[in-house]
């Protein structure tokens, strides 16, 4: 059974002396808009999502190279070694059901139930096929609520592994890069529309509300030391009903949040937030 219940969620955060975000067109600064602003892809935020299911035992399409369950060496691999119809020897317009292959491949990745995913081949025909996913679960990217503090660092790396020992190696210098205290907020929704499609039911909601609170949970790395950031809330809304009472956009904007973490709400009749704290 698919979701039976819209569902909007807020997730609140701290960030201390770490990159949360790295730009890799700016020499891996932390991301800022035009106004100051912190910000942390939703890309990125899918990729920490799928980790901590993926930690959980859940199985995952899009896996990062670090955290690999199999020896597939591509997503292209991945899939063509499921079976789920989509290997580039069977897989096209003529010879398979592209519902079919949808309907397994959502069974069989939560991350694609979820997300959505686009599978894309090289068929019979020049041009190939691809198949398009649509995931019930949207979020948005994170911002900071006031302009970003970063310290930059100059620092040395010792990265040359050649030679016999007989030597030391010469050291590169580099930049290091941290936020210094900011708190990000983000957004999302579940659609159940769009659930009746994938497959995403209420247990699979039900698992992306357990692991939100402990989203930077084993996520540690040099940028982003333990303990460095960290769930403050998050806040869930479950509506009563497919449609929702209210439409996503009111809902997030009766959430305000202080720069000290504080919250406050904007009474919508029928529709209580659940206050949930970080782990």
């Amino acid at each position: 059974m698919s979701l039976q219940n819209k569902i909007d969620f807020a997730v609140i955060f701290s960030v201390k002396n770490a990159n949360p975000n790295g730009d890799p067109l700016n020499g891996n600064r932390p991301r800022t808009d035009y106004d100051g602003l912190g910000e942390i892809t939703d890309v990125c935020l899918k990729r920490k999502i799928r980790d901590r299911l993926q930690e959980q035992g859940e199985s995952i399409f899009v896996q990062s190279d670090e955290k690999k369950t199999d020896n597939m060496p591509s997503l292209r691999e991945r899939a063509i070694s499921s079976e789920v119809g989509l290997g580039s020897a069977t897989f096209n317009a003529k010879k398979t059901n592209s519902a079919d292959a949808i309907k397994l491949a959502c069974k069989k990745w939560l991350d694609v139930r979820t997300f959505g995913q686009l599978f894309a081949f090289k068929g019979e025909t020049k041009e190939g096929v691809s198949i398009a996913i649509r995931g019930p679960l949207t979020i948005h990217s994170a911002f900071s609520l006031e302009p970003i503090s970063i310290t930059s660092t100059q620092i040395t790396k010792s990265v040359n592994g050649e030679g016999d020992g007989s030597k030391k190696s010469s050291d590169t210098m580099g930049m290091k890069h941290r936020v210094d205290n900011a708190i990000y907020v983000t957004y999302g929704a579940m659609n159940p529309q769009l659930s009746e499609k994938t497959g995403f039911n209420n247990d699979d909601a039900a698992k992306i509300k357990a692991i939100l609170p402990k989203l930077f949970e084993g996520d540690a790395s040099s940028a982003r030391p333990e303990g460095s950031m960290a769930i403050e809330k998050v806040i869930w809304w479950e509506h009563s009903s497919k449609s929702g009472q209210y439409s996503s956009a009111k809902v997030h904007r009766t959430l305000s949040v202080e720069p000290d973490g504080t919250i406050q709400f904007k009474n919508l009749a029928g529709l209580e937030p659940e206050i949930i704290e970080g782990f």
